[in-house]
């Protein structure tokens, strides 16, 4: 962040830890002097937050996946493909099409920040925490959440771009056939590595924009730039990131999931 670059001279642990802990003892109300930067960046990207009301957000982001996967499975030309490549091409997409998911049903995300400890906090938790005897493996059927333990938490830039997603979405008031060929366009991607039926796959692709065109075309005939509009949404979902959905919708309740995993067993379940 740019707005960060003029303190990256002060950049030693123990300058961070002094005007950390100066800042936090001032008297409430009185603002940084003249001269001194503010504490964390200014332009607030890097602000952590969380969901407001885990539980219901996280429940129809769950709800929303079980109907992507559903419409995924109802696709007969992806029901054609080896086990290997669905699996591929589902592992790839399923972050975006779950955004675009809960982008159809109007499922708007309420975030709060989340107070993160200081720097000093932080050192004197490590220090305790190597003092302490060597940590054993996870329990039996115990979530391992790695180093640190806690959540992480994605920060106000990456929310705002799910956000900003959405409201495009809105905006745009998308059809559910629309949804649909958008949906279609991002899951037959022959880009991936590792896929062996790339020319079959990318004719899936060529064919569901070719349906999105003309349906455009079709029912909008009064916006000749409905076609490219839309395609603006696909690529805004280039900036949705797969890890920050995971950690957002489905560590609160379930942990740290392996979505592979979870992935494989409902691409397998009847839905």
């Amino acid at each position: 962040c740019r707005c960060c670059a003029d303190s990256r001279r002060h950049s030693s642990i123990l300058y961070s830890i002094l005007r950390s802990e100066e800042r936090a003892a001032a008297p409430a109300g009185q603002g940084p002097r003249r001269g001194q930067a503010s504490r964390g960046c200014p332009c607030g990207s890097r602000r952590r937050v969380a969901l407001r009301s885990p539980q219901v957000a996280c429940k129809a982001a769950s709800a929303v996946l079980v109907k992507t996967l559903r419409f995924v499975q109802n696709v007969p030309c992806f029901q054609e493909l080896p086990l290997d490549e669905q699996l591929l091409l589902v592992r790839s997409c399923w972050a975006p099409l779950l955004v675009l998911g809960l982008a159809q049903d109007r499922v708007h995300l309420e975030t709060v920040e989340s107070a993160e400890p200081s720097m000093l906090q932080r050192i004197l938790t490590t220090r305790r925490q190597g003092e302490q005897s060597p940590p054993r493996g996870p329990a039996p059927g115990r979530p391992h959440h790695g180093s640190g333990g806690g959540p992480h938490l994605p920060s106000a830039g990456q929310i705002q771009a799910i956000k900003g997603f959405l409201a495009k979405c809105w905006s745009l008031d998308i059809s559910t056939k629309e949804y649909a060929y958008l949906k279609g366009t991002v899951l037959f991607n022959p880009d991936l590595p590792g896929l062996q039926c790339t020319q079959y796959i990318e004719g899936l692709q060529r064919e569901a924009q070719q349906a999105l065109n003309e349906h455009a075309r079709l029912i909008h005939r009064g916006d000749e730039a409905r076609f490219a509009k839309l395609n603006v949404v696909l690529s805004l979902l280039r900036s949705i990131n797969a890890n920050v959905i995971a950690e957002l919708f489905f560590r609160p309740i379930i942990g740290a999931v392996n979505m592979d995993d979870m992935l494989l067993e409902m691409l397998c379940a009847k839905l």
